[in-house]
């Protein structure tokens, strides 16, 4: 967090003495410094996405029962987010478990409610296209 903060500082120093054409410049390589930090930190996302799921990771839908009928992944169980307490048992023992929805915001909240219910190695896959072209990959 610190580094961002000092690129930042450096950027801001940088618009303060350079003109317009300058900060524009400046913006988009802070937001690409700030990007490739992210990646080189977290990870692509993606690889380690692709190796859990290649591993047999339980994957859940956490989209409405009528948004996973519409179409969802092969092999993925619908446990909708508002169903997830009810329905810890379900993801106890699992190595890894991968969640998804339509664009990953409830699979976030789901990642963070199991996590802070004791549950190890969830994975947030974000919007179920992704997942399901890995899974088809």
């Amino acid at each position: 967090m610190s580094i961002i903060k000092i690129q930042i500082s450096v950027c801001v120093t940088k618009v303060a003495v350079q003109s317009d054409t300058i900060y524009e410049l400046c913006i988009n390589n802070k937001k690409k410094v700030m990007f490739n930090l992210f990646k080189s930190i977290m990870g692509s996302g993606n690889e380690q996405l692709a190796t859990v799921i290649k591993e047999g990771a339980f994957l859940v839908d956490v989209r409405t029962p009528e948004e996973f009928a519409g179409g969802s992944v092969k092999g993925a169980v619908n446990i909708p987010l508002d169903k997830l307490q009810g329905q810890l048992s379900k993801f106890k023992g699992k190595k890894n478990i991968v969640v998804f929805c339509q664009s990953g915001g409830r699979s976030g909240q789901a990642k963070n409610f199991l996590d802070k219910n004791g549950i190890p190695n969830v994975f947030n896959g974000g919007p179920w296209v992704n997942v399901r072209n890995i899974v088809n990959g």
